[in-house]
């Protein structure tokens, strides 16, 4: 079909560096969306001690079973299910329940390991290829679990206040995307000196995840809008030669100044005996 006349298509002219990171980052992006399908509920917390390795050998492990409706739909062995955002590999599943692993360093970043028997969960399957996304990019790779400060009802919605690190406070700025417990959400206000963020829940964002049921002072998975990590890594070596660049020509200028002082010592040392 042919184009519209009136739209002109968008051409992007980037290095080819920069191009290839960019295209790497939508692929890599593609995998949830931030809009929670469902709340489950977490039937069993197992430390099993029996859980087979590459090698034949055994291991302990975390395994999460999760009672759920709609997750389990179409779902299979090995496929990817966000669990509080997290996205965890099913490993069994049935007609209303499925089981996951959570890998030491998962447990490290997230929320997961505060987990009870009966905590609801936020779930939601991998994104299908042509389907449509109305949340944004969100891999289910947790950056860390933040805190919450503060709810505070305005009209029908609420406002959550969540306590964040130097690690990710350059990359959630004001209007952007953030994923917080999975769920894709707006950032309204950052406060850089004090290491926060909020944002505003309407009343069937409360209904539908977790987040409000939570308290002050619990934990909430966080994972920043991936592009904007992924531009600022596009960048980051352009900074780095940038900054070299800097340096060489801070020295070139110094020595520069030492070559004139010297000459000019020079030249009035040669009037003098003149």
């Amino acid at each position: 079909s042919r184009p519209h006349p009136e739209i002109k298509p968008l051409r992007l002219r980037l290095p080819h560096h920069n191009s290839r990171v960019l295209a790497l980052a939508l692929l890599a992006a593609m995998v949830f969306t931030g809009i929670v399908e469902e709340m489950g509920e977490v039937l069993a917390i197992d430390k099993r001690v029996g859980l087979e390795m590459w090698d034949g050998t055994k291991a302990e492990g975390f395994v999460l079973k999760i009672g759920c409706k709609m997750a389990v739909q179409g779902a299979y062995i090995g496929c990817s299910i966000a669990v509080n955002g997290t996205c965890l590999t099913c490993t069994a599943f049935d007609a209303k329940t499925f089981e996951v692993n959570c890998a030491p360093e998962t447990l490290r970043r997230t929320d997961l390991g505060d987990l009870k028997v009966g905590s609801p969960v936020n779930l939601e399957r991998s994104m299908a290829a042509n389907d449509r996304n109305s949340g944004h990019f969100v891999q289910g790779h947790v950056d860390e679990a933040g805190k919450i400060l503060e709810f505070k009802k305005e009209g029908e919605s609420l406002w959550v206040k969540i306590a964040l690190s130097d690690a990710i406070l350059p990359f959630v700025v004001p209007k952007g995307y953030i994923a917080v417990d999975g769920t894709s959400l707006t950032v309204c206000e950052v406060n850089h000196r004090e290491k926060w963020f909020n944002l505003m829940l309407i009343a069937h964002t409360q209904q539908c995840i977790v987040m409000p049921k939570k308290k002050v002072g619990e934990r909430v998975n966080l994972e920043a809008d991936c592009l904007g990590k992924y531009a600022a890594a596009a960048v980051g070596g352009v900074a780095e030669r940038v900054s070299g660049l800097e340096q060489k020509l801070v020295r070139t200028q110094i020595a520069a100044g030492v070559s004139l002082s010297l000459a000019a010592v020079c030249i009035l040392l040669l009037a003098r005996r003149g």
